[in-house]
């Protein structure tokens, strides 16, 4: 077994084309997420892999397995990809072990299931039906059903969206912990970023038909390809600066950055919220700001914070804290590296 590979890869709705040269790369044994927001093209990829539509151009294989390329094209029972939607499309006239375990030789079906019962944590249920059961267990039983065939890639196409948060947390806990002990590759589609950030290896975010970036959520939280995917990966203040190799000059002062931004030119850099710390007093690259909004979040505090006497900042900031802040101005410090990114529409 190896990975799936998908190169330039093109797919239509009729005249309306929704993929445009996607690209994307998924090891062995890796779980992938594809982020992106409603209408990006998401499902249309996932069903392309799937072999539900066809590509009308471009590239799609399964280790050395080609399943698409616009004039070739495996049907998707010969495949060897599960497939969980959104739903789960359990059988109600079935029960658990009898969903699990649809299509499995009569042979081997009990030991299959017991296995998989194991496997997600439904041991003992096996002979209620989907209404008897929770939606987190429902969900279960979809990717028992999926894994029971031992496919080579398995694809879940935003499988909490029906789910309430708690349960959405937990169940994605147990999902990925479930898939990394099956050894399973998979690809989650969602446009959630907390969702995506706790789940993948590697994350791919999708705009309009492409890939936009494909890394790590540690490499895409803190250097984002541009302004957009910063933005939906969580909250980013994108201040001016101006650029020049690896330090950028801004309203805080001379920052440092994560990655060489080549010769001298004017663009932005990304400062997540927890890079802005308030304090008290006046310091070096202090900048005062009035207090607009602190939020109790549970786990931090959020403070919109207004910059004062800074044209070149914008109107509204954002910094995480463990407290709140007790006044109605604060002094804003930057900590860490800057990232650089260019402003829409700089091609550079």
């Amino acid at each position: 077994m190896s990975g799936l590979s998908i190169t330039g890869l093109h797919a239509a709705h009729g005249r309306t084309e929704i993929l445009t040269g996607v690209e994307l790369d998924v090891a062995d044994g890796a779980l992938a997420c594809v982020l992106g927001p409603s209408g990006c093209g998401k499902s249309t990829l996932l069903r392309v892999i799937a072999g539900f539509h066809p590509a009308t151009g471009g590239r799609v294989a399964l280790g050395e397995r080609l399943l698409d390329d616009g004039r070739q094209r495996l049907p998707a029972e010969r495949r060897r990809i599960g497939y969980v939607p959104q739903d789960g499309a359990l059988f109600p006239h079935l029960t658990v072990a009898g969903n699990i375990g649809f299509g499995l030789p009569r042979g081997r079906r009990s030991e299959r299931v017991a296995e998989l019962l194991a496997l997600v944590g439904l041991d003992g249920l096996q002979g209620r039906h989907p209404h008897q059961l929770s939606g987190g267990q429902q969900q279960r039983v979809a990717l028992a059903r999926a894994l029971a065939t031992e496919p080579e890639l398995l694809l879940l196409d935003e499988p909490f969206a029906a789910l309430d948060a708690a349960l959405r947390t937990e169940l994605r806990a147990e999902l990925a912990a479930t898939l990394r002990r099956a050894g399973a590759t998979a690809i989650l589609v969602t446009h959630d970023q907390e969702e995506a950030l706790s789940f993948a290896d590697t994350i791919a975010v999708m705009r309009a038909g492409r890939i936009a970036q494909q890394a790590s959520p540690q490499d895409l939280y803190h250097a984002p390809a541009d302004a957009k995917v910063a933005r939906l990966l969580g909250e980013a203040n994108l201040v001016p600066a101006q650029l020049d190799g690896s330090k950028a000059d801004t309203a805080f002062g001379s920052l440092p950055l994560t990655s060489d931004a080549g010769g001298a030119r004017r663009g932005l850099v990304v400062l997540r919220p927890r890079q802005l710390r308030l304090t008290a007093e006046p310091a070096p690259g202090a900048v005062r700001a009035l207090v607009r909004q602190s939020q109790f979040r549970g786990h931090e505090h959020r403070i919109e914070l207004q910059p004062q006497g800074q044209d070149t900042l914008p109107t509204s900031l954002i910094a995480y804290a463990d407290e709140p802040w007790p006044a109605d101005e604060a002094f804003i410090r930057v900590h860490g590296q800057a990232h650089p990114v260019d402003e829409p529409g700089n091609p550079n």
